[in-house]
């Protein structure tokens, strides 16, 4: 067999490293432009959401059903309107990742005597949901009022879990945190108006 020339002997082996560090910087650059703009505790949110939102949806448009007050009824609408549309938006982003997407539909995972296993913070106990559902009138306004308030307070918790642990950074996850932050410390004061009202008879500030 032919010998290589010495030349050659050092150019083959410099050839085959400067290959591999070539391949290695570009796999390197391939999986850094790859990596996903968000995180797990991004979807673990959107997700908790989802079924959050739906609960909110689902005792919201009892209002008519149960003899609420016209200004809960009008409340209640706002909610349903609100937060179906932000419901759609989290399914949206969900989608777009090709992650899984939560069913939204709340009746589905409120069985009597169960808690959905995606019980978010602030989210009625299946017992506060019967409470609710049995009660009319004034009745009805006081506990949804009294029941939205902690749901609300829950939302606000999921927001403040959320960023505390350094994640929320993807822009429309950190938008939408944001204003369910803002829009729901807006709703729990106009509601603690309303349930002062209805106890008390008075305006309290």
């Amino acid at each position: 067999m032919k010998k290589l020339s010495p030349l050659l002997r050092t150019t083959v082996p410099l050839a085959v490293i400067a290959s591999v560090a070539c391949g290695t910087v570009l796999a390197q650059a391939t999986a850094d432009h790859g990596h996903p703009d968000y995180s797990a505790a991004d979807v673990h949110f959107m997700s908790g959401m989802i079924y959050h939102h739906a609960q909110a949806v689902l005792i919201a448009g009892w209002a008519p059903t149960h003899d609420a007050s016209p200004s809960l009824r009008a409340l209640c609408e706002r909610i349903v309107v609100g937060q179906r549309d932000e419901i759609t938006l989290m399914q949206r982003w969900l989608q777009a990742r090709h992650e899984d997407i939560p069913d939204a539909n709340a009746a589905h995972h409120t069985m009597p005597g169960m808690d959905h296993p995606m019980m978010m913070p602030g989210m009625l106990t299946a017992e506060q949901l019967a409470q609710l559902d049995s009660a009319r009138g004034p009745e009805f306004d006081r506990l949804f009022l009294t029941f939205m308030i902690q749901h609300h307070k829950g939302a606000i918790t999921m927001v403040n879990q959320l960023f505390g642990q350094g994640a929320g950074e993807q822009e429309t996850v950190y938008r939408f945190a944001s204003g369910v932050y803002a829009d729901q410390t807006t709703e729990i004061e106009r509601m603690q108006r309303m349930l002062g009202t209805l106890l008390f008879g008075e305006h309290r500030p």
